[in-house]
């Protein structure tokens, strides 16, 4: 009986504690660069909706010379945002003319509330959340 036992080919403990450590040591690796990409994509919601904005108060401003009476109330409505990025954000714009554009993650956010991403016009460039490398979402408001 046990001659049948000893000729059995199969794989060590050794060798299956080797894989599992290969796959630990890989997935450490890939879990973090597949949750940047979610917050790189999460942002772009964002994005898209502030260059929607950003598209209404150009027009307003151009029709009426200034943006004193035009709300972002106006401008969300104008910019026709889905229901769930309406659900996901909240917005604010700073300044007239705008000076900055902001998208605040509300707790309907799949990755909790709070996070923002704004736009800088005289910088021309977005930050905050899934934008900045280094994760730094200080407050913007001025």
């Amino acid at each position: 009986m046990f001659k049948n036992i000893k000729n059995k080919k199969g794989f060590s403990l050794i060798e299956l504690l080797v894989v599992v450590v290969i796959i630990a040591i890989l997935a450490a690796i890939a879990v973090p660069i597949y949750m940047s990409y979610v917050r790189k994509a999460r942002a772009t919601e964002a994005q898209s909706a502030i260059a929607a904005i950003r598209s209404t108060y150009r027009v307003y401003y151009q029709t009426y010379g200034t943006t004193e009476n035009y709300t972002i109330d106006d401008a969300l409505l104008d910019a026709k945002l889905g229901n769930a990025t309406m659900k996901n954000w909240e917005f604010e714009v700073i300044g007239n003319p705008p000076k900055k554009y902001i998208a605040t993650s509300t707790a309907e956010f799949a990755q909790g509330e709070g996070h923002q991403v704004w736009y800088d016009v005289e910088a021309s460039e977005y930050h905050g959340y899934g934008i900045d490398p280094d994760e730094n979402e200080e407050e913007v408001i001025d």
